[in-house]
């Protein structure tokens, strides 16, 4: 492997770098900018605890639950969190294996990106339950058969697995930063000094180190793998129309992947951007994850083709009214804007930086992007204003679909207008299109289990009225608010405490770059040794 070549160039740099200072300074020097962030989020991570409180002193009754419908936002978080978790143990440990050099500035974000998303995942089957007390049943009172004990064993080895994984590589950086950054308060000392396990940087450390994190690379995929396959049996192994299919387990894998692979694209952005990190992250790496996205968006869409065509050409009677449901009916909305603004936009957004013949739009004087654009955006908040707010009866339905139609013309040729300025801004392209992916995929999530839910092959009836629809309380969306602003303090306080890129990995590859121009390789010569770093 290029970590035993390269352990020959691991020479002590106590001083950091020029390259490393803003990396140093997210540690050492957050500013206020960083506090009131961190506020925020504490401000709605506790909205949503007051809100789960409520919950839990008045029971299930305050969210959109029912008996038919036992399953919501709540499931919806927690398959997305899953979902995004995928991409960092498994995207860092292909790219470990196969040597990819590329991969150094940005192998540490997947990782953390993994252990505060299943963190988040991982309560959210608690917070449905209603009963968190009886949480310890499932354990006790478990069956062997049942895939929802399947994915509690595959988690919780999937969260200790992951969290090795991103600790293992981090070794010699808190070393680094136990051994020069004497000022820091004693608490965040002890905590280098705990996690840094003696850690003084010998070969034989760094021996055993390497062969670890090879294992570990080896053992994290098929665990990953498993993960999501078995979160996919939830539903698969369930006899209800739409949930009734054989390749859940590879379609959830791929929109995993899919998903997360744009959630570490977007991380990039933000980090290269607030701690200054241009050098680390450059549009090399925005250029290769983009066809990575890509790759995964493609395939995605091959299976959300295939899953959706069978049945819909059968057209049997079972699943006749979930499929129009979703196809034409209640949430036929949700499921074509998960399509095309989830799918189909971001892939069109990850080809424009390849296509030149683009830039002739520019000549066509109507197309502006921020005029449309904006009137698009006000055109489709007075449609869902008037949709959401005013009754029925005292608007026309005229009024109704010409706003809709005039916000998804104006929308349209807003972002054709934006291709030339995407084509010259591919890193923009590529953080919108990431964007784009994880708001459609969470969306995705819900077309999945709120339809087949409220379409059982037996009818819904002799309930309460209004136990035949779905509509989540204020309770759920604090509650899913409070989970993603969780995630996101979670990853910041990482980002907070430790290089939120790998020091030593990239030093090696800057220790490779100055012996190969110092000391080119001769053919039919021996290669010399290059002095320390």
């Amino acid at each position: 492997m290029e970590m035993t070549h390269a352990a020959a160039w691991r020479r002590p740099e106590p001083v950091w770098t020029a390259q490393e200072a803003p990396l140093i300074d997210s540690i050492t020097r957050p500013g206020p900018g960083f506090w009131a962030f961190v506020g925020a989020l504490l401000a709605v991570v506790v909205w949503g605890l007051i809100a789960y409180g409520v919950q839990l002193r008045d029971g299930l009754g305050v969210t959109g639950l029912r008996n038919n419908v036992m399953w919501g936002v709540y499931i919806t978080d927690f398959v997305f969190f899953i979902g995004v978790s995928h991409v960092g143990a498994l995207m860092s440990a292909i790219l470990r294996i196969t040597g990819a050099e590329w991969r150094r500035p940005i192998t540490r974000m997947a990782e953390a990106i993994t252990f505060a998303s299943l963190l988040m995942g991982a309560v959210q089957p608690l917070i449905d339950m209603g009963r968190p007390d009886r949480v310890l049943n499932l354990l006790l009172h478990g069956r062997l058969q049942s895939p929802i004990l399947w994915d509690l064993i595959s988690i919780t080895t999937y969260l200790t697995g992951s969290t090795i994984f991103l600790l293992l590589p981090m070794i010699p950086d808190i070393a680094m930063l136990r051994d020069h950054l004497p000022d820091l308060p004693r608490w965040r000392r002890a905590l280098y000094r705990i996690l840094s396990f003696n850690w003084r940087g010998t070969p034989a450390q760094w021996e055993r180190l390497e062969r670890v994190i090879g294992i570990m690379a080896l053992l994290i995929m098929p665990v990953a793998i498993s993960v999501h396959t078995v979160v996919s049996w939830i539903f698969g192994m369930t006899l209800r129309a739409g949930w009734n299919s054989t390749i859940f387990g590879p379609y959830f894998v791929f929109g995993a992947l899919f998903s997360g692979a744009a959630a570490v694209v977007t991380a990039m952005a933000v980090f290269r951007r607030v701690y200054r990190l241009d050098h680390y992250i450059t549009e090399e790496h925005f250029r290769k994850m983009g066809y990575l996205v890509l790759a995964l968006g493609l395939i995605y869409g091959y299976f959300t083709f295939a899953e959706y065509l069978t049945p819909a050409y059968k057209m049997a009677e079972a699943e006749r009214g979930y499929l129009n449901s979703v196809l034409t009916g209640e949430f036929a909305r949700l499921f074509w804007f998960t399509q095309i603004v989830g799918i189909a936009l971001p892939v069109l957004l990850l080809t424009v930086p390849r296509i030149a013949t683009l830039m002739v739009l520019r000549n066509i004087p109507l197309l502006r992007p921020r005029p449309l654009l904006t009137s698009g955006l006000a055109a489709l908040l007075a449609y869902a204003v008037i949709h959401t707010q005013v009754p029925l009866a005292t608007t026309h339905p005229f009024v109704h679909y010409v706003l809709a139609r005039i916000a998804v013309v104006l929308l349209g040729l807003g972002v054709v207008s934006s291709l030339p300025y995407l084509h010259e801004n591919p890193i923009h392209a590529a953080v919108i299109a990431s964007v784009l992916v994880n708001i459609g995929a969470w969306t995705k999530r819900f077309v999945i289990i709120a339809p087949t839910l409220l379409n059982p092959f037996m009818p819904i009836q002799s309930v309460p009225a209004g136990w035949g629809i779905y509509r989540p309380t204020w309770v759920e969306w604090s509650i899913t608010a409070a989970a993603l602003a969780g995630f996101t303090l979670v990853y910041t306080l990482f980002s907070r405490l430790f290089p939120i890129i790998s020091i030593w990995e990239t030093r090696e590859v800057r220790a490779h770059e100055v012996a190969s121009l110092q000391f080119p390789a001769v053919e039919g010569q021996p290669a010399h040794e290059a002095p320390p770093a």
